[in-house]
């Protein structure tokens, strides 16, 4: 790279801060981490521009100094999520009507679903990084070996290696890896008439909404009610979320329908508007719900404002 890094070239890269969020967020599952490894790109940019560092293309500098950050994050990470108590989700990114959230998440690529973040928990870092960028991000290879530091050759051994671990009978390489969601107004509005359902207790009408492989995981963290282990029995999971929604409102507690990593959703605040759990929705093209998400551990929601005590589980004697 040839040119100068000087202090305008800093401040103008500021507008690849949305873009450097999405892809650390989709690295690391984790909002504060994701923010955390922004700022230390940024950082090194600025170094760069007081040493006289040549960068003539700030952007690939950027998102391959932020990738790299992500790779050895994920390195020192994996023993964490490896004591991790119960299932395990990502820290949800939501925006609400109310409460759109940080204008550098507004950005969020809408394929960093939870269901993809999840599969993803399966991959080494770097097998991580290379499918994370080809398939939510759709770089080529070519900038792909860039920003992780390999060949262009290997990064396409990892990530039909990486598809393969994650979808044995997945569709060709240029096929998505997850099922089409829903188009946007679509899916906010059969999410609506899901809740609506779902609060009325009508049980059958709510099996008619379920795909026949519906998944519902639940996280707490060992500090918040939580199911132990996901539900994949489409009746059981009905049961469970007319019983959660009917104790939700026996509380005083709300929904407020909100976008969960791109995806439809609700916020659950209690009678003080604090946030007690967040669930997202993975509506399918064909309108069924594939997967139900809820994050309830406190440490995943204190980015989004005051939480609740509602869920929380009673300190050890």
């Amino acid at each position: 790279m040839t040119g100068s890094a000087d202090s305008a070239d800093v401040a103008g890269a500021a507008g690849y801060r949305p873009l450097l969020f999405s892809i650390a967020y989709g690295l690391t599952g984790s909002v504060g981490d994701a923010e955390d490894l922004v700022q230390d790109t940024f950082l090194g940019l600025a170094r760069a521009a007081r040493a006289g560092t040549a960068i003539t293309d700030p952007k690939a500098y950027l998102t391959t100094a932020v990738t790299r950050l992500g790779i050895n994050h994920l390195k020192s990470a994996r023993v964490r999520r490896e004591a991790y108590v119960g299932e395990w989700l990502p820290e949800p990114v939501v925006s609400t009507a109310e409460r759109p959230g940080p204008a550098e998440h507004a950005e969020l690529a809408d394929t960093l679903s939870m269901a993809f973040l999840v599969l993803m928990e399966a991959l080494s870092p770097v097998e991580r990084a290379v499918f994370t960028l080809r398939e939510a991000f759709g770089y080529g290879y070519p900038e792909v070996a860039e920003m992780v530091g390999k060949s262009e050759a290997n990064c396409r051994q990892i990530f039909a290696r990486a598809r393969k671990r994650l979808a044995p009978a997945a569709a060709p390489e240029d096929g998505p890896a997850l099922p089409v969601p829903a188009r946007r107004a679509e899916g906010d509005e059969l999410a609506r008439r899901f809740f609506e359902v779902a609060e009325g207790g009508d049980l059958d009408a709510l099996l008619g909404m379920l795909a026949p492989d519906v998944v519902l995981q639940g996280d707490g963290g060992g500090k918040a009610r939580a199911l132990a282990h996901c539900l994949t029995d489409p009746r059981r999971v009905a049961q469970m979320l007319i019983g959660g929604l009917h104790r939700i409102r026996r509380l005083g507690a709300c929904l407020v329908p909100a976008r969960v990593n791109g995806r439809p959703g609700a916020v659950v605040y209690d009678a003080g508007q604090r946030v007690a759990s967040v669930i997202e929705l993975d509506i399918d093209a064909d309108g069924a719900v594939r997967a139900v998400h809820a994050v309830s551990n406190p440490d995943k929601l204190a980015h989004l404002g005051p939480v609740s005590d509602l869920g929380l589980l009673p300190e050890p004697n």
